[in-house]
């Protein structure tokens, strides 16, 4: 069986979130191996780092404590 990845097993590759990248200006990634490039480029040398992914917010919980129920009359 596979081991799970921290976020999930299906994470597409991007420089934004490679571990031989640094972030630079604006959208422009400084990666050690094909020098400056956009965050969401990729290449072969891609290697994830997951303290460098921002995962998405979750949703808020609707609160359903104001709604009534219709009652048989």
């Amino acid at each position: 069986m596979a081991k799970k990845k921290l976020f999930g097993n299906n994470i597409k590759p991007s420089c934004k979130y490679c571990e031989l990248g640094i972030a630079g200006e604006g959208d422009k990634i400084h990666c050690s191996k094909m020098g400056d490039v956009k965050a969401y480029d990729s290449c072969k040398k891609f290697v994830y780092s997951p303290l460098k992914r921002i995962p998405k917010k979750e949703l808020q919980p609707v609160s359903y404590t104001h709604l009534t129920l219709p009652t048989k009359a």
